[in-house]
């Protein structure tokens, strides 16, 4: 999708160009340059939560936990079980929340997050991430923005920073409106950990909000990829598709038993591992490896990027 949705990002971009272009030195050219970069992480920003699309994304992620604490409460009322077997080892315990979600409103937080961290999130963030270079090609504004000097390098990080900014948003949204839905359909009151152990409401919500934050960040790797096949094509639908398809195909390896020996490698292998904040004490070896993992991703992909775009040659 094209830069001319942003509105008012192009007179940002262009003023930024400008100051970027003056003659200055030292100090004050440092100063020009970080206010082109801000000036441009600004205007991606705005791009992107300003597009139909975006919007729509993150009103189906908000939709998912309504639906979840809805059937919950049907079920219940019913007379029947949330269902679900105790959580298991590191990355398990997603059943397990939906148990707990009739005692305590706080568990549709993890529930949801749970239950969006495999398929939803990623999907919406492979959107986001396949089309922030290929949709700029494909609309051709892309040379637009290259216009100040070393731009690309700037631009490219300013992609990955406003796609990691929707990570984060999008990860709170499905969050807050959890919370809010399982205050209005459930008790709230003391958090009965993985361990079984009892912890403050006060606690619980520190936790899910951390919980939130390495969710958004169990993203990063899988952003980078994005990003990174973004600067391969000129089309955004292509770019989109591509991560969304490799993203697929990293769930299915890593559900065949024979191909145990690689899983550790996947990306999305060490995802649920944030359910080990709830366990007392926490377990963050497996947490650990998430962020590690994403990190590597980050690195590896993120230089990809770097090296195919600052020598793409652009024409759009």
């Amino acid at each position: 999708m094209s830069r001319a949705e942003g509105g008012t990002g192009a007179e940002v971009l262009d003023a930024a160009s400008t100051r970027a272009e003056s003659p200055a030195g030292g100090a004050g050219g440092r100063e020009v340059r970080l206010w082109w970069t801000l000036g441009l992480f600004r205007s991606e920003l705005t791009t992107t939560f300003r597009r139909w699309r975006t919007l729509a994304l993150l009103g189906v992620l908000a939709a998912v936990p309504v639906l979840i604490g809805i059937a919950v409460k049907i079920e219940t009322s019913d007379g029947g079980g949330a269902g679900g077997g105790p959580g298991g080892g590191p990355g398990g315990g997603g059943p397990a929340f939906l148990t707990q979600i009739t005692n305590n409103g706080l568990f549709l937080v993890f529930a949801a997050l749970a239950a969006t961290l495999p398929v939803f999130l990623p999907m919406a963030v492979g959107v986001i991430a396949g089309d922030a270079v290929a949709g700029e090609a494909h609309g051709g504004t892309l040379r637009y923005l290259l216009v100040a000097p070393s731009g690309r390098i700037r631009l490219l990080l300013a992609k990955y920073a406003s796609t990691m900014a929707f990570c984060l948003v999008a990860t709170l949204v499905v969050a807050a409106s959890a919370l809010a839905v399982g205050a209005l359909l459930f008790p709230l009151g003391e958090v009965t950990t993985i361990s079984g152990t009892r912890i403050s409401f006060g606690d619980g919500l520190i936790r899910a909000l951390l919980i939130a934050v390495i969710v958004a960040a169990s993203l990063t790797g899988l952003a980078a990829l994005g990003l990174f096949i973004s600067t391969l094509t000129n089309s955004g639908i292509a770019a989109m598709a591509a991560t969304v398809g490799l993203l697929i195909t990293a769930q299915i390896l890593d559900t065949i038993p024979q191909l145990h020996a690689i899983q550790p490698y996947l990306f999305p292998h060490y995802w649920l591992s944030f359910a080990d904040l709830l366990r007392e004490p926490v377990y963050w070896d497996g947490i650990a490896r998430n962020l590690g993992l994403q990190a590597l991703y980050a690195a590896v992909f993120g230089s990809a990027a770097w090296a195919r775009f600052t020598a793409k040659d652009i024409t759009a």
